[in-house]
């Protein structure tokens, strides 16, 4: 498809109010149309199928946080080999300049779930990027696809180990936490309690996200928040658990 025609067709898809609306919520977002995110998805999906995509994924600068969007879900979609979609994330990476590109594009790469290990690998180096959000694409990677019995062990380090101070990398280093924390409890709380494990930030981040869960015993909660108080005061030692038969 060419451009003046995909730019034709999504200033006809936008909607006034929409724009209002989504723009308060994205900082960064730059020029935002107002295309509802369903019919983005729709329209990812109709170009992908017709593998004319090239003009799309070549253009290194988006006219519109939408087109930006459609790149990130048109990588996520096409019929690709794992080599060359790595290589357009590679170069799709840098483009990403708010939460709702980084966490969409995320949401597309399922094909981290048909081959992991390919796909960890790729995305360990964006932790130490010093993009911010090249980072956040990391952490919210990690949270989508990495929390499981395979890769947990070898993700908490990785997250632990993040020192930055922007909003948004802290905020998506916590909620994967937080996630690693709601399937892995046992394994997740070391990394909590210890004192210099994570910067205050990050982990006052992180249990609020796990005290907003409702997979989260209320006790549980009740514990997390007086390790807080108690880290915050300059306590040290551990924290436990009250005993339960399911999380």
């Amino acid at each position: 498809m060419q451009m003046r025609e995909l730019r034709a067709r999504l200033r006809a898809m936008a909607e006034p109010e929409y724009q209002k609306f989504s723009s308060a919520l994205t900082p960064g977002a730059g020029n935002m149309l107002g295309v509802r995110l369903p019919a983005l998805r729709a329209l990812a999906r109709e170009i992908a199928r017709s593998g004319d995509y090239a003009e799309l994924l070549a253009v290194t600068q988006p006219e519109s946080f939408e087109e930006t969007m459609l790149q990130g879900m048109v990588i996520g979609c096409a019929a690709l080999p794992l080599a060359e979609r790595l290589e357009l994330c590679a170069g799709f990476v840098p483009r990403i300049h708010n939460w709702a590109v980084c966490d969409s594009f995320c949401a597309g790469l399922k094909c981290a779930q048909k081959e992991p290990e390919a796909v960890f690998s790729f995305l360990v180096p964006y932790l130490d990027a010093p993009a911010p959000f090249s980072v956040r694409f990391a952490a919210v990677m990690l949270l989508d696809y990495f929390v499981n019995e395979a890769y947990i062990d070898r993700v908490l380090p990785l997250l632990a180990a993040v020192r930055r101070e922007e909003y948004y990398v802290r905020m998506g280093v916590a909620w994967a936490l937080s996630v690693c924390y709601i399937r892995f409890p046992e394994r997740t709380l070391p990394v909590l309690a210890a004192p210099d494990r994570l910067d205050a930030d990050t982990r006052r981040m992180t249990v609020q996200k796990i005290c907003d869960s409702r997979r989260v015993p209320a006790a549980d909660k009740a514990a997390l928040r007086a390790m807080l108080r108690g880290i915050q005061n300059g306590a040290r030692g551990g924290a436990s658990l009250p005993e339960r038969e399911v999380l």
